[in-house]
């Protein structure tokens, strides 16, 4: 663990008589207007044409209408959707013609965002989404909540997870990484897809200018589209990134147009992988993404970049930090060169594969964290006589595969992990109530 310093950045501490621990609390009153006037912005859009061809005061008085006609749905709508804490439950209440409350144990949480839209920010507000075990169904989220009282609600509601009593105060953090833009910008630019984009799009933008030929628009569109996905949209999202390390996990926060603070508590990320491009190994620079529970759908891709780009060796220590007692460069790995050079191997703790000739990718997977053990056997491989193991975690990105082995060889490795797993679930304690079983841990050790 990194020594202690300074908090890095400095969170906005809400106001003192903001209590979110007690009480019933509603989103900020501005929620009302927000939603009327979307209403009536998308009625104006889509009904607006039509309207017209029976003259504007139609449409000005049935605007008109819909604006008081969704204001006084939204009025108490907004009155009666309330939340609050009531010992280690969250208890959200929302509906109006058909009301729905539930009441959600904390100990099921899986990671909690705080997130802010350019609008938002431009007021003040925040969002607060909280990721639970279950699936896409199960995450709740808060709009329109003040900044400081969102802030203060992900403190309290990662202290309830944490076993500890709401009212803790938020628990200190270290800077484990800040990301410059100069670094972000070139990694994101030194890629072989992104250069050859700009390549082509230089070209094409050449070859349009001499030859006068505009069918060359055909080409350029599609060309700026994926640049603008690959190149710009990641440029923009992770602007501003800086990580750092606390007892609730780990805190990630990042974005320009849409700010985001992102924790991950202890035990959540259930694989890793470090993924080092042709390009970026020139650098000295990886990628570090994770299989964390409870993100679903979309928002597991969304989620899954721990560090977009990092020094190889920070990329590394993230790792460990990830993983106490573990260190990846002790894990001893077995090459195989039957198709294209790769690495597997397994300790006690951890089950690590590299492979990859342009683009290498290390993957990292606690044995007590293993779901399912796999081995396969296609018709081809079976008359060459190879298999393939894989080993099967939470959704996400990380696949760890063993592929083109010897048959006996490949069973040998399933036979060895399942060994390993089943010690290492018997040694390992699950991530509920953390900061509970680390003082207990802790008392016991003193006392000894």
């Amino acid at each position: 663990m990194l020594p202690p310093t300074v908090w890095w950045p400095q969170p906005v501490q809400p106001r003192p008589e903001e209590d979110v621990t007690s009480g019933v609390l509603r989103s900020h009153w501005s929620a009302v207007p927000f939603r009327v006037v979307a209403v009536t912005l998308v009625f104006a859009a889509l009904a607006g044409p039509v309207l017209t061809l029976f003259g504007f005061a139609w449409v000005l008085v049935l605007v008109v209408a819909v604006f008081f006609g969704s204001l006084a749905y939204a009025l108490p709508a907004w009155w009666y959707a309330s939340f609050g804490l009531r010992q280690d439950h969250l208890i959200v209440h929302s509906g109006l013609v058909m009301r729905s409350s539930r009441e959600i144990p904390l100990s099921r949480l899986q990671a909690v965002d705080v997130v802010q839209p350019l609008l938002m920010q431009v007021f003040g507000l925040a969002e607060l989404r909280i990721e639970l075990a279950g699936g896409d169904a199960s995450a709740v989220r808060l709009r329109f909540l003040r900044r400081p009282v969102a802030e203060k609600l992900r403190a309290a509601v990662v202290a309830h997870a944490a076993g500890l009593p709401g009212r803790s105060p938020e628990a200190p953090e270290w800077p484990l990484y800040r990301l410059p833009f100069l670094l972000l910008l070139g990694a994101l630019t030194f890629r072989v897809p992104v250069l050859l984009g700009f390549i082509g799009l230089l070209m094409l933008a050449t070859a349009g200018a001499v030859f006068g030929e505009p069918g060359v628009l055909g080409a350029f569109v599609p060309l700026l589209l994926g640049l603008t996905r690959y190149f710009l949209g990641p440029l923009v999202r992770y602007t501003d990134f800086y990580a750092s390390l606390s007892s609730d996990g780990l805190r990630l926060r990042y974005g320009m147009f849409q700010r985001r603070m992102q924790t991950v508590p202890p035990g959540r990320v259930q694989a890793v992988r470090v993924v080092e491009p042709l390009l970026w190994r020139a650098l000295g620079v990886a990628r570090v993404e994770a299989n964390v529970a409870g993100y679903a759908g979309t928002r597991q891709g969304d989620s899954a970049t721990l560090l977009p780009v990092a020094p190889r060796r920070r990329a590394f220590a993230l790792v460990n930090e990830l993983f106490p007692g573990t260190e990846v460069a002790h894990v001893p790995l077995v090459p195989h060169r039957q198709r294209l050079p790769s690495l597997a191997g397994a300790d006690e703790h951890l089950f690590v594969t590299s492979a990859g000739l342009f683009c290498r990718v290390t993957e990292i997977v606690p044995l007590e964290r293993v779901q399912a053990l796999r081995l396969t056997a296609g018709p081809l491989s079976r008359l060459t006589g190879r298999a393939s193991v894989d080993v099967d975690t939470a959704p996400g990105p990380v696949r760890a595969r063993v592929a083109g082995r010897n048959v006996d060889e490949a069973r040998r490795l399933v036979e060895e992990l399942a060994a390993r797993t089943r010690r290492a679930r018997r040694t390992s304690e699950g991530p509920e109530r953390w900061a509970t079983r680390a003082t207990v841990d802790r008392r016991g050790a003193t006392e000894e």
